[in-house]
């Protein structure tokens, strides 16, 4: 079997696996946030919090809500960090210095996961679990808790109540992360990753000294890691290591675990909007998007001319012999296009095209599917634009499920869709125009600017993957991707609370002939096309500095 058609099967796979997990999972999260009832459990914790679960909240209380939780959880990460060298279980590591400390903090508590840090050699057991790990699960209850307030604002009407945030995190956390997450994590150890708290180990003789591994709880950050779009790997090499990913099969698993729950949650939009065929077509444009780019990042990497490439049978270089061309490739782009960012791969060693493509991805907002909840939100975000792109085109009031986007909704949007690109650039220009930062570069020139471009459109759209040629453990990289990575994830999240609180506040429009029928394949199409232009629009001056630029040359 060829390795073009290995690729193709695997992918094949692939969406056959999510086609069988979509209805039930999306029916399920579905019954999840639309109970009333409250496990035992549930109850323990919040009279331990002191939070009244059956209370709702308007869109400023559920911010408040978010911003106090986040707040508090990077605050104990962090200490947590500081104190690594008196904690047992440490293996021996110093405490993390305080700027790498902040930015580790931030990074996993805003869902990014970006690293900095090599795992084996900075982090001990009780960091790396009580610590890394709980935020893999939390910090990902809150992206879906966002999405959830979002969906009941187009839900609801006459009332600024969009349900409570305590109950929706712990049961985000309880009922679905943590449950799927188990079962992964036996997948990924009866698959050969390693589950035990050893300490460091030497093995082997090589070229006249020996190597170190340390074990852990691996399989089950793994299975969390993956499931709850997070990315930080337990190992530096991330999903390349043997001992996080050891064979093809778990390869093609962790990719199915970091696309399930964006992907089923569009169910879950169509079932509590009322409406299943909306559902579908968020679906179909999440999905349009995504296998375009699986399409074209396995084109790039297989037919990249040269014949050293071409003898091979594709673009080999820091890619995993055990995976090839065609699964890193998918690999790629699924977790780029998620908020996930773990990598099988480096991005750095694909084609210059191919390298682009990873950029792009994240670019495009982390919306095909997204991140758990970030993405939902956020392709909800581009379909109000798009509504009103064409409700500009027939000269009327613009509507989306039965809500008038008017002035107020449309400015809320906007805000969304611009904060994001903003940060990006401008720290990306910072980076480049100072002295010091670009010392940080292991390339020069387009390949060079591509790793900072690539960094902050890493950290300001929660991905955490890196294009592994930037030196980013630099007091300026861990400064500055820490401020992208709270302002990228939080301030967006104002804006779509408080266009929820705006929808939820109006009286839902019956619909006439004039209705644009956001159910529709055409209206699929428009919401694509929108979501390229405009990121097309904002970001092609920067890739043709880059990627473009390098791969027109190679």
């Amino acid at each position: 079997m060829g390795p073009v058609l290995a690729g193709f099967l695997q992918l094949l796979a692939l969406i056959g696996a999510l086609a069988l997990a979509y209805i039930p999972l999306g029916n399920y999260m579905a019954r999840v946030y639309s109970s009333d009832k409250h496990w035992r459990v549930e109850k323990w914790i919040y009279k331990g919090i002191g939070a009244n679960p059956d209370a709702e909240m308007t869109w400023p209380a559920y911010l408040r809500g978010v911003l106090a939780f986040s707040a508090v959880s990077v605050l104990f990460l962090y200490l947590l960090q500081r104190l690594q060298g008196i904690l047992p279980g440490s293996l021996g590591f110093d405490s993390v210095n305080p700027a790498q400390s902040f930015n580790t903090a931030v990074s996993f508590v805003t869902n990014t996961n970006w690293q900095s840090y090599y795992g084996e050699q900075t982090m001990g057991h009780v960091v790396q679990t009580a610590g890394l790990a709980v935020q893999n699960f939390v910090s990902a209850a809150v992206g879906i808790a966002v999405a959830v307030a979002l969906v009941r604002g187009f839900a609801r009407s006459r009332t600024g109540d969009l349900g409570n945030f305590w109950s929706d995190l712990v049961r985000g956390t309880l009922r679905i992360l943590v449950p799927g997450a188990a079962i992964a994590a036996i997948v990924l150890v009866a698959c050969g990753a390693i589950q035990n708290f050893s300490g460091i180990h030497e093995v082997g003789q090589f070229m006249g000294g020996s190597q170190q591994w340390n074990g852990g709880a691996v399989a089950s950050q793994e299975a969390i890691k993956e499931f709850g779009t997070n990315g930080g790997g337990y190992f530096n090499a991330n999903s390349a290591h043997p001992f996080e990913n050891p064979t093809p099969f778990t390869n093609l698993f962790e990719i199915f675990l970091l696309l399930v729950i964006p992907f089923s949650l569009t169910r879950t939009f169509g079932v509590m909007v009322g409406s299943i065929k909306q559902g579908y077509a968020i679906l179909a444009t999440m999905a349009t998007i995504w296998v375009g780019f699986v399409a074209l990042m396995m084109w790039t990497e297989f037919a990249h001319h040269g014949p050293a490439l071409q003898a091979a049978g594709g673009a080999y270089e820091g890619k995993e012999v055990r995976f090839g061309v065609g699964s890193s490739s998918i690999f790629a782009v699924s977790t780029t296009l998620t908020s996930t960012g773990a990598v099988d791969s480096f991005h750095s060693s694909f084609t210059g095209l191919g390298g682009g493509i990873t950029i792009l991805g994240m670019q495009l907002g982390e919306i095909a599917p997204g991140g758990t909840g970030s993405g939902l939100y956020g392709m909800l975000i581009m379909a109000v634009i798009a509504v009103f792109i064409a409700g500009l085109m027939v000269g009327r009031t613009p509507e989306y499920l039965g809500k008038k986007i008017g002035s107020r909704e449309i400015k809320l949007a906007a805000c969304y869709i611009l904060i994001t690109p903003a940060l990006v650039l401008i720290f990306t220009a910072a980076s480049m125009a100072l002295p010091t930062p670009p010392h940080s570069m292991l390339n020069s020139g387009a390949h060079g600017f591509s790793e900072v471009l690539y960094a902050f459109s890493s950290a300001a759209n929660n991905n955490g993957s890196a294009f592994a040629g930037l030196n980013a453990n630099t007091d300026w990289f861990n400064t500055m991707t820490g401020l992208a990575m709270l302002l990228g994830r939080f301030l967006p999240m104002v804006f779509v609370l408080a266009l929820a609180g705006s929808l939820a506040e109006q009286k839902p429009v019956p619909a006439t002939a004039g209705t644009l029928r956001t159910e529709k394949p055409l209206f699929t199409g428009l919401l694509v096309g929108a979501i390229l232009i405009i990121t097309g629009l904002t970001y092609f001056p920067a890739l043709a500095l880059g990627p473009l630029a390098e791969g027109l040359a190679s």
